[in-house]
């Protein structure tokens, strides 16, 4: 089939306007903001209903044509560029909320909807719910952050933002369209029991499983009062105790630990970021009190921040990248990994000495999961875009970080495809087994973001 024959199917399912395969038009899609080379893009389309969707499924599968669905683009590790080619299948037209359910606390979206439209939708009209927001800009799309176990705001009480979806509907490569969860059953989207739960099976699957189109995520009742209180770590060795003694008096909404050693006067240091909440200012300063006990106890030390500062870091949601880029070019990418709460000193000290073998600022974030039981750990590598063998060294940088992360135990969060490679060579064989076995039952022709979990 022509080039002109597949670019004009395209067009008759979501129009003229909403496919091309011009090389001026599909250049914003053959790369992302992170170190991933460049790859080719055939076509791109941009789907308005799911009907549209379905209609480019089938046809690509037909044709045996890749296909590869895309939210806001920014996981920075290159999985929504094509490896193998094919159609990009823009969501951002669906972006429709389709309903806010006020007493079962849940937001039914399609694909599209962004993180800074949930936030708008909410405070205009549900001013006493909050969504779980994620450390990114408000481009993001609500149902990408979750669908790769993305975490961010509310992450410490909650946990990961995949822990948040109630259900999901979703084309598969066939075409067919089918919902998991509660809404398999109900036209209540409100839960993922009890029935065998199959969200887990599109989660971190980087669109190999199927395409989600609809995404039901959970919402929390919003405090009336938000507040900061902010520690200084000299000793990370004590990082893990001082989270357990933290957590386990229920105060934290959210808790991170950011390591920056710039500027010079942070060299050596870790700020502790402790989000409190509360129905009023007293109550907010009771709890302030408690903290700073156990901070002492702790061998940290109380930070008071300008007021400046401290209105930036009560910004929802926090961007990570207005601290991570500290030389002139614009690049960053960081290896983020689920780690156990006890490898977080050893990681911060060995991740540090990869940033300073190869000439890179040291740059952290450690955001505690599920009240500790879970920490996504952050290794963030800024470099020259125009430079090449800058580029090349935070490359290096990512593979060893990837590297270290294993070792650990930990997993590395959003692998690009060289740090996929890196954990298919550490799973059970009989779970690559199960996994090769699902795809090929659920993707025979192999379309599906083909190349991303190659087994």
């Amino acid at each position: 089939m022509s080039n002109a024959e597949v670019l004009s199917k395209l067009e008759e399912i979501v129009g003229k306007d909403f496919a091309s395969n011009n090389q001026e038009d599909l250049f914003i899609y053959s790369q992302d903001p992170g170190v991933s080379q460049p790859r080719p893009v055939d076509y791109v389309a941009m789907p308005e209903t799911v009907e549209e969707v379905q209609q480019i499924v089938r046809f690509a599968n037909d044709k045996k044509i890749p296909i590869v669905p895309m939210g806001g683009g920014m996981t920075l590790s290159g999985l929504v560029i094509p490896i193998k080619g094919g159609i990009v299948l823009d969501m951002k037209r669906m972006d429709k909320i389709i309903e806010i359910n006020e007493t079962s606390r849940y937001a039914l979206i399609e694909a599209g909807v962004t993180s800074g439209q949930l936030i708008a939708h909410l405070r205009e009209k549900y001013p006493d719910l909050q969504a779980p927001y994620p450390d990114a800009p408000p481009s993001i799309t609500i149902a990408g952050n979750a669908l790769i176990h993305g975490s961010g705001y509310l992450s410490q009480k909650y946990g990961d933002h995949s822990a948040m979806i109630n259900g999901l509907e979703v084309v598969l490569a066939n075409g067919e369209v089918v919902k998991v969860g509660s809404c398999a059953i109900s036209n209540y989207w409100f839960t993922r029991g009890p029935i065998p739960d199959l969200v887990g099976l599109f989660t971190s699957a980087f669109g190999t499983m199927g395409i989600v189109t609809k995404l039901s995520i959970k919402l929390f009742p919003k405090p009336k009062f938000r507040g900061l209180v902010i520690g200084l770590i000299k000793d990370f060795n004590t990082i893990p105790g001082l989270v357990l003694n933290l957590t386990k008096t229920d105060i934290p909404e959210d808790l991170m630990v950011a390591i920056a050693e710039k500027p010079d006067f942070m060299k050596g240091y870790g700020i502790l970021l402790l989000y409190i909440t509360g129905d009023s200012q007293d109550e907010l300063d009771s709890k302030t009190k408690i903290l700073k006990k156990i901070y002492r106890k702790n061998d940290a030390r109380f930070m008071k921040l300008p007021p400046k500062y401290y209105d930036v870091f009560l910004e929802q949601p926090q961007f990570a990248a207005k601290a991570a880029d500290f030389r002139k070019g614009g690049g960053f990418e960081y290896v983020g990994s689920n780690l156990p709460l006890e490898k977080i000193p050893q990681a911060i000290e060995r991740a540090r000495d990869i940033s300073l073998k190869y000439g890179i600022v040291p740059t952290q974030v450690s955001r505690i999961i599920g009240r500790g039981h879970n920490v996504m750990f952050a290794a963030s590598y800024s470099f020259n875009r125009a430079d090449p063998e800058d580029m090349e060294r935070a490359r290096k940088a990512l593979h060893e970080t990837n590297e270290l992360v294993l070792k650990l135990g930990g997993i590395p969060w959003k692998a690009e495809i060289a740090g996929q490679k890196l954990i298919i060579e550490k799973m059970d064989p009989n779970y690559k087994m199960l996994l090769k076995t699902i795809r090929n039952i659920l993707d025979p022709n192999g379309i599906m973001n083909p190349g991303n979990w190659e087994v």
